[in-house]
């Protein structure tokens, strides 16, 4: 599957930051990560901490996945309300969720302190506004059930978003104190680096091919030919987990993304904030670590390629055009423009659990918006269920829920 197209900034930005051989000989571990995005390398990072011998394989070059097209907002917000998605799964269940990930972005923070990061992890106040007159009255709602569930929030008037960071066209938002930005296609390189100096081996363009269960492990075949003899297998392979698991769980969207030419003028207002709106579909923005402003949105129900691409420089307007209606003073000069594919859950949760097509395996699969921090609380989910321990979520994130 094409997850993204033309280049995105990331790729161009960072350029080749490491690379990795494939594998052509026969090998055994104690656990296989199947892809090397920023999840893979998030679980690769939580298996070599507990002490696993770890290996992991992708079947490009390692990032180049979706991670590479990845906007990077680590944001604790889900993409459905917390009202709603209480009255859909059950307040303690909603509310777990919501906490997890608030807990990933400060776990995330420890990570990037661990390993000496440069990935230019920073924190950041998220806000959620009202784009209709129409949506307030849902927006007090979603304010009720994050204060009461603790999370630090607060209402900000028209006025106040206008004169305090230069928005207009908005009917006042929620203001939360957590959140955060990363460069997520630097971090996995990071982590891999820093694993590998633990024992992590890592291979690329190794695609897996063929899995054969045994008693106590699995057999898998890459395409070379050669095989990795594994005890458990985990599947960190995003969208493409579609076309490995027979019923249809997720929804596959395409979504567009541009980011502007370094302007600090652009950027002042809003750098320390992570913006979204109430929108079907909503835009989302924030400031790069070296100054430039990135806006994305824009989503299509359908995940055709040629058709997605064909659409890239129309929808890059329709976004610089978003940009300049909520900050009149401001031009936007485009200087990076992509479209990529994305999945959309029922709930807006992730699957992170083990298949009952699938032994000896597991899936972390982080969809929406939250597929960062989704993939730090499979980290913790996956040490539990190693370690033959329940974990409280997993009923929330698990298939056939």
């Amino acid at each position: 599957m094409d997850l993204k197209s033309p280049e995105p900034f990331w790729l161009v930005k960072n350029g080749l930051l490491d690379s990795y051989p494939s594998l052509k000989d026969d090998i055994e571990c104690e656990i296989l990560v199947v892809g090397g995005g920023i999840t893979g390398a998030l679980i690769a990072h939580q298996c070599i901490a507990d002490g696993y011998d770890t290996v992991l394989i992708d079947k490009r070059e390692v990032g180049y996945g979706s991670s590479s097209a990845t906007t990077s907002m680590l944001q604790y917000e889900i993409d459905v309300p917390l009202y709603q998605l209480s009255a859909l799964i059950g307040t303690e269940k909603a509310v777990a969720s919501y906490k997890a990930c608030s807990r990933a972005i400060d776990q995330l923070e420890a990570i990037a302190q661990e390993i000496g990061s440069k990935a230019g992890f920073e924190r950041k106040k998220s806000l959620y506004f009202a784009a209709k007159k129409r949506d307030v009255a849902g927006l007090k709602k979603e304010l009720e059930a994050r204060a009461a569930a603790g999370f630090e929030v607060e209402w900000v008037s028209k006025s106040d978003l206008s004169h305090g960071f230069g928005l207009e066209k908005t009917n006042g938002g929620i203001l939360s104190q957590q959140g955060a930005s990363v460069d997520a296609f630097c971090l996995l390189h990071e982590l891999l680096a820093y694993n590998q100096q633990r024992g992590l081996r890592v291979f690329d363009r190794t695609e897996l091919k063929k899995v054969r269960h045994r008693k106590g492990d699995s057999l898998c075949t890459v395409v070379s030919g050669a095989k990795i003899q594994a005890q458990k297998v985990v599947y960190c392979v995003g969208y493409e987990s579609q076309s490995m698991i027979k019923e249809r769980f997720v929804n596959l969207l395409s979504t567009y993304a541009i980011v502007s030419e370094v302007d600090a003028y652009a950027c002042r207002p809003i750098e320390n904030l992570l913006i979204w709106n109430t929108d079907a579909p909503y835009i989302y923005m924030r400031c790069t670590d070296d100054g430039r402003v990135l806006i994305g949105g824009g989503d299509e129900k359908f995940r055709n390629p040629q058709k997605r691409d064909a659409l890239l420089t129309r929808k890059a307007r329709k976004l610089c055009r978003s940009f300049e209606r909520l900050f009149p003073k401001r031009t936007f000069y485009t200087d990076f423009s992509w479209t990529g594919t994305f999945g959309e859950t029922k709930d807006g949760l992730p699957y992170i659990a083990p298949h009952k097509d699938f032994k000896e395996a597991y899936f972390v699969l982080g969809f929406g918006g939250n597929g960062i921090t989704f993939s730090v609380v499979g980290m913790e989910m996956l040490s539990f269920w190693l370690k033959g321990e329940i974990h409280p979520l997993q009923e929330a994130f698990a298939f056939g829920r």
